[in-house]
């Protein structure tokens, strides 16, 4: 076997190969697709130097020091005042529903307290589901404002820093909730998509030609094993979390499982769409991972929902998981109940009518 013979018998291979992706448009644009993709999310869509959180202010001191100390406030950028409210409740039901990520509470008494440098002169209500935001709103605690009285050797903070809803700062109690999004939103996406493409490649499609099955009927039954499915990974991730992890799950179970069937209905609907697109399993797990990337990324799981530029979060609306996101912690974490919430399911609704409906145009009962 002489060595030019070999180099041709190479040669050769590798051009047929490189003919292969040439004519495989999907495997081509994945290429250049993926990296794309990440450069521009990590470059711009994930900041770790969080800022413009959510705030909403009760002002009982209604005075022009209280304004002054809102004002600084927005001055820092790192808290936007997007709310008020009348009482310290009012402020902590929009903390429950996820209106607000940080509540401002000046006392009535603030130009007493400011003259006292032994006291804090007002207090901050934070979300301490996601230990980033506590983080990031406790650059807040020694804000500096004037007149504080006379120096002391160990000056309060200027806010009381207050934290809600994980009071022992543990990562797993935010990160198990938004895992259950997470896996779902993967595994249903992919088996659903890999099932229809996987009949398809082994001819099983033919039957259905000489079936009266109608295509709605045919892509709700290859929803509804997986629904199932779906409850059963739910299941298994509250359980395990529970057991290893103490997560606590303050809300109603049944919430929590009704919002899950939105979305995996959504998430279900947006597999058989990609199964449409591919016409090979290779191409549907490709177009899996494809969809999969921005949805963690932006979703709010991994990085601060604030802290992404607007566009990146216009995007992120657009993705079921950033719904089920915010469903899932608020209802185990915070007790919002899906009235609360009402909005998270409405997008995932629409979310779903939109993927069938672009399912159904796209999906022929023929070979072709």
């Amino acid at each position: 076997m002489s060595l030019p013979d070999s180099l041709r018998r190479l040669s050769a291979i590798a051009a047929k190969e490189v003919r292969q992706l040439r004519r495989d448009r999907l495997t081509f644009g994945m290429i250049v697709g993926v990296p794309l993709l990440q450069i521009l999310l990590f470059g711009y869509a994930i900041n770790l130097d969080v800022r413009h959180l959510r705030a909403g202010v009760v002002d009982y001191a209604q005075t022009s020091a209280s304004r002054a100390l809102v004002q600084a406030m927005q001055a820092s950028q790192v808290v936007d005042i997007v709310s008020s409210a009348d009482s310290a409740a009012a402020l902590e039901s929009q903390l429950q529903r996820g209106e607000i990520s940080v509540g401002v509470v000046i006392p009535g008494d603030l130009e007493r307290r400011l003259q006292d440098p032994a006291r804090p002169a007002a207090q901050l209500l934070v979300d301490g589901s996601d230990p980033t935001i506590e983080r990031i709103a406790g650059q807040l605690r020694n804000l500096p404002v004037a007149p504080r009285g006379i120096t002391a050797a160990t000056p309060a903070p200027t806010f009381a820093l207050r934290p809600y809803y994980n009071p022992e700062h543990r990562s797993a109690v935010n990160i198990v909730p938004g895992l259950v999004g997470v896996i779902l939103n993967l595994t249903m996406v992919l088996f659903t998509a890999v099932a229809v493409v996987r009949e398809r490649e082994r001819g099983n499609l033919e039957m259905l030609i000489t079936t009266p099955v109608r295509t709605p009927e045919l892509m709700l039954g290859k929803i509804l094993p997986y629904i199932f499915i779906g409850y059963v990974q739910l299941t298994l991730i509250l359980l395990l979390g529970a057991w290893l992890f103490a997560v606590p799950l303050v809300g109603s179970l049944t919430d929590l499982y009704l919002a899950a069937l939105f979305f995996i209905a959504a998430t279900l609907a947006l597999g058989l769409l990609i199964s449409t697109l591919a016409r090979t399993q290779f191409q549907a797990m490709q177009l899996t991972v494809f969809t999969f990337l921005p949805s963690i990324l932006l979703s709010g799981f991994m990085f601060p929902f604030d802290g992404m530029p607007t566009v990146a979060r216009w995007l992120a609306e657009l993705l079921p998981l950033t719904h089920f996101v915010r469903l899932t912690r608020g209802i185990v974490l915070r007790g919002a109940s899906l009235w609360d919430m009402s909005m998270e399911l409405a997008a995932l609704t629409a979310f779903f009518a939109l993927m069938l409906l672009f399912t159904l145009l796209r999906f022929r009962k023929r070979l072709d």
